[in-house]
């Protein structure tokens, strides 16, 4: 469905967008044809880039739980929201405890009128939504709604879903991430998921950077060592850095290769 003659203000519907596309692949209906243009072309060239999606997705579901379950976490903070689907992080974080407080953050004027109409919260916790940008930090952390909705003297979770591999440039992510971590106390945890090239052949490597040298892809990929970096003083949780289907895998879910998922993941706690 083309949703062009009714984009919201600031939104340019010939202009792709990662969190529209990403909900091409998931199957959803909140995009507009630049958008499918652009995940048909990855996807004729990387035919299992829509499999990575999906994988990346029931991670967001599973780490969350883990958060909530295991770690006691009861305040999120989830930049690169993207559209909703099912099981967003409020749903899960609040099915286990209803309490649990989210501040959900995302660049895209679609994703937000969809997350205020949609992510609702449970009527014990409370969620809140920003238009800001990752590249942008301090203002996210500085902002009055996060201040109300978060207490950044308790341990929050920072969910990095699939975000920061948009941010450009060798060694470009990693500031951002220590900028957030360090606002936030000992006990938060950082979930990351990251897009990478390290499963794929030469000739696919050489194919993708042409692909974002030439514009046709906005997806900068990681390599395991960079990604790895981004956790440097937190404590990995087990299994450590692994594709998103090989993260704490349910009783029988199937484990593709690894060359079909292209996305490591990681969750370490702040000590």
């Amino acid at each position: 469905m083309d949703h062009s003659s009714a984009a919201p203000a600031g939104l340019d519907p010939t202009v792709p967008h990662p969190a529209r596309r990403y909900n091409y692949w998931l199957g959803g209906k909140d995009h507009f044809a630049a958008d499918r243009a652009s995940g048909d072309e990855l996807e004729k060239h990387f035919p299992k880039v829509r499999a990575g999606a999906i994988a990346n997705r029931a991670l967001l579901g599973r780490a969350t739980r883990f958060l909530a379950e295991e770690a006691g976490i009861r305040q999120f903070l989830d930049i690169g929201t993207g559209l909703p689907t099912a099981n967003n992080t409020h749903e899960v974080a609040q099915r286990i405890a209803p309490e649990a407080r989210i501040v959900y953050v995302d660049n895209d004027p679609l994703v937000m009128v969809h997350a205020r109409a949609l992510l609702n919260s449970s009527p014990a916790g409370r969620t809140a939504y920003l238009e800001k940008d990752l590249n942008q930090p301090q203002s996210i952390l500085q902002d009055p709604m996060l201040l109300e909705t978060l207490d950044l003297d308790e341990p929050v979770g920072l969910m990095l879903i699939a975000v920061l591999h948009f941010v450009h440039g060798h060694g470009a992510a990693r500031p951002i991430v220590r900028e957030l971590l360090d606002a936030l106390p000992s006990g938060s945890y950082l979930v990351a998921t990251h897009a990478t090239s390290d499963f794929g052949t030469p000739e696919q490597q050489a194919l993708y950077q042409q692909l974002v040298e030439t514009g046709r892809s906005d997806v900068w990929t990681r390599p395991q060592d960079e990604f790895a970096a981004l956790f440097d003083n937190l404590e990995l949780v087990e299994p450590g850095i692994v594709p998103a289907s090989e993260w704490r895998p349910g009783p029988g879910d199937e484990i593709p290769p690894r060359s079909d998922i292209n996305v490591w993941t990681a969750v370490g706690r702040k000590p």
